[in-house]
């Protein structure tokens, strides 16, 4: 191989595998890039080296071509023809990079002649809504900018109807090809940008483009249940296509805000609900609020825990495309009395002391039986 040696400028052998190459140039590329090494005018010139022969020796093509002819394939000293009947010529690479590269280079057209109509992008919007909304469905109003289809020139581009004339640059091909050293490459073309034709007398409206930016007002109804996540497509609502296209579709995105009372899970509603430390332990009723608005009952028993729940049926969500509706859970948590007067902290003393005398089990079950449990504890350790 006359020229550069890329594999002693990675520092690796010749049969080197992609790991092994990938990570000799990771770490060259971080020990010599130039904002590491502000006053050192060389590490950047060896930072461009590296750069070069990872470039090459990443791309299976490349590099088998390199194995063969050295870097001479790549520095324009083989011409056009370069590597002989047998070999690897410009054509073959041409060929090779069209199919790879095509759609990104050529912008999908086929090799030899403009693209026809294209379909116009679709679009996405999130719309947001409450909880009330999304359990009862609604009908929204929603403002989308988008490309729409000209209507000075009905999306021909042109001001006075009159056809496009072929591309000088590519000759309507719509893509150009420029040599570099060994390869052949095809280009977009800069002139007509891969349509193979120009407009004479471009709309003055639309510059040409057959689109202009506008702002679309439509009304999307929402389905009963709906939750985040959730997609609607509006079919034919997206951008305008081109030359004549289909237009594109646009996707609705449902984001269901956080409710301040309401946890949902699926169709399912959850309502954490404080109650007084009396009420939980003498037991009674507890008004809570429902998703439609109105009030419900829920009979709290005496002796009631915090984590404890009880569900109400049927006072959930909307369960989608359906009538049905989840539950509503009603989970209790016990709060603690603050801020006691000292008539009140008497009475809570008295209390404790009833509790305490010879009844702390039947009362407190729980924290008696912990409390054995600990002593029992203690015990072992003793023994």
């Amino acid at each position: 191989m006359a020229g550069k040696d890329f594999y002693e400028t990675l520092g690796v052998k010749s049969d080197a595998s992609a790991d092994e190459i990938k990570k000799s140039y990771r770490k060259l590329a971080m020990k010599y890039h130039p904002d590491q090494n502000k006053d050192n005018p060389e590490a950047e010139e060896k930072f461009k080296e590296i750069s070069e022969a990872y470039d090459i020796l990443k791309d299976e093509q490349k590099r088998a071509a390199y194995d063969r002819y050295g870097s001479a394939a790549f520095d324009g000293s083989m011409g056009g023809g370069g590597a002989g009947a047998g070999g690897f010529g410009g054509s073959a690479f041409s060929d090779i990079f069209e199919d790879m590269f095509g759609d990104f280079m050529g912008g999908g057209g086929a090799r030899g002649g403009s693209r026809g109509p294209m379909r116009g992008s679709d679009l996405q919007y999130t719309l947001e809504m409450t909880l009330e909304d999304a359990h009862k469905g609604k009908e929204a109003k929603i403002k989308i900018p988008v490309n729409d289809t000209c209507d000075e020139c009905n999306g021909t581009g042109s001001q006075d109807s009159t056809t496009s004339a072929r591309c000088g640059t590519c000759d309507g091909a719509g893509r150009v090809r420029q040599q570099q050293g060994f390869f052949t490459i095809e280009r977009t073309c800069p002139t007509c940008h891969g349509e193979g034709t120009i407009i004479k007398n471009p709309c003055k409206k639309c510059g040409g483009a057959g689109r202009t930016r506008t702002t679309k007002t439509l009304k999307v109804k929402i389905p009963p249940g709906v939750e985040t996540g959730r997609r609607i497509r509006l079919s034919g609502e997206g951008e305008a296509g081109i030359r004549g296209g289909p237009r594109g579709d646009l996707y609705v995105m449902i984001n269901v805000k956080q409710h301040k009372l309401f946890q949902r899970d699926a169709a399912n509603l959850y309502c954490r609900v404080p109650i007084t430390v009396t009420r939980a332990a003498l037991g009674g009723d507890v008004e809570v609020p429902t998703i439609d608005g109105t009030r419900a009952t829920v009979k709290i028993p005496e002796g009631t825990q915090t984590g404890q729940q009880f569900r109400l049926k049927g006072k959930g969500v909307t369960k989608i495309r359906s009538d049905a509706r989840g539950d509503m859970y009603i989970e209790i948590f016990v709060e603690t009395p603050v801020n006691l007067s000292k008539k009140q902290k008497d009475l809570l003393n008295d209390l404790d002391k009833s509790m305490s005398n010879g009844s702390a089990n039947k009362n407190s079950p729980e924290s008696s039986g912990f409390f054995t449990k600990i002593r029992e504890f203690w015990d072992d350790l003793s023994e």
